[in-house]
């Protein structure tokens, strides 16, 4: 199998429940990189939720945000934000329409909340905020509380044409710019690495993952993935708690 390059999720794929990444984990992925195999984390997660995996189990690249954000190294790749007007008007319209809802935005790596961030996020935390005083700078993406799709749907007249809604989580709408996905940050990592994408295994759980595994070389869904991720999966690995990923690469690539 000629992969060159391991793009992987973080939450409920390379990482276990308790947000860890396993000595066995860390040590499979460490031989892969000797090998002269790139690395790269595709999460939702913001850059400052990451950096403490990344001592030891180093990258190549992230794409943080769903694609809003790429790194290699220090060096950003691409930021395909929300603009600071319209992030504004989007997040004052939902918070008057949809009072209770909770609603959070990620700006230069600090999340603003209508909530306590801890209370959903152990990992994290935020600045409290009725958003009436941000940053005049883009955003990263939007985050609203959902409890289905139907419900998501509703948020979706807010948005202009260049930005669009996805689940996360099950209970997470994410709102992002329309080039802000893992597949698009993908093409661009490839680009800059000068790897073809179907030299490349893509593993992941949720629907955000659904495209990257759709359109790399080799599409790996865990085993307590969604029921739709797995469909559109050339295969299904264990699961997170079982070192899936791990196990697979040591399979197939080791």
């Amino acid at each position: 199998m000629n992969i060159k390059m391991i793009i992987t999720d973080l939450d409920r794929t390379l990482l276990k429940t308790d947000k860890t990444i396993s000595t066995y984990t860390a040590s499979v992925l460490h031989r892969c990189r000797k090998r002269g195999i790139k690395l790269v984390f595709a999460t939702a997660r913001p850059k400052r939720t990451v950096a403490h995996f990344l001592y030891n189990t180093p990258t190549d690249a992230m794409i943080l945000h769903n694609g809003a954000v790429i790194y290699s190294g220090d060096t950003l790749l691409a930021h395909n934000g929300i603009d600071a007007i319209v992030k504004d008007n989007i997040l004052q319209a939902i918070n008057r329409d949809f009072p209770g809802t909770t609603i959070s935005v990620e700006i230069d790596n600090i999340n603003y909340a209508n909530f306590d961030m801890r209370s959903e996020w152990t990992y994290d935390e935020g600045i409290m905020s009725d958003f009436s005083d941000l940053p005049n700078k883009p955003a990263d993406k939007i985050i609203v509380g959902v409890t289905s799709h139907t419900d998501m749907a509703r948020f979706a007249s807010y948005l202009p044409e260049d930005l669009y809604i996805q689940m996360c989580d099950g209970k997470l709408g994410l709102i992002m710019h329309k080039n802000a996905t893992k597949w698009a940050a993908i093409q661009a990592v490839s680009a800059h690495f000068g790897i073809p994408t179907a030299e490349a295994v893509a593993f992941g759980d949720d629907y955000n993952d659904i495209s990257m595994l759709q359109n790399c070389g080799v599409g790996v869904a865990v085993d307590n993935a969604l029921d739709e991720v797995k469909d559109a999966a050339d295969c299904v690995c264990g699961a997170n708690d079982r070192d899936g990923v791990a196990q697979w690469l040591e399979a197939n690539l080791l």
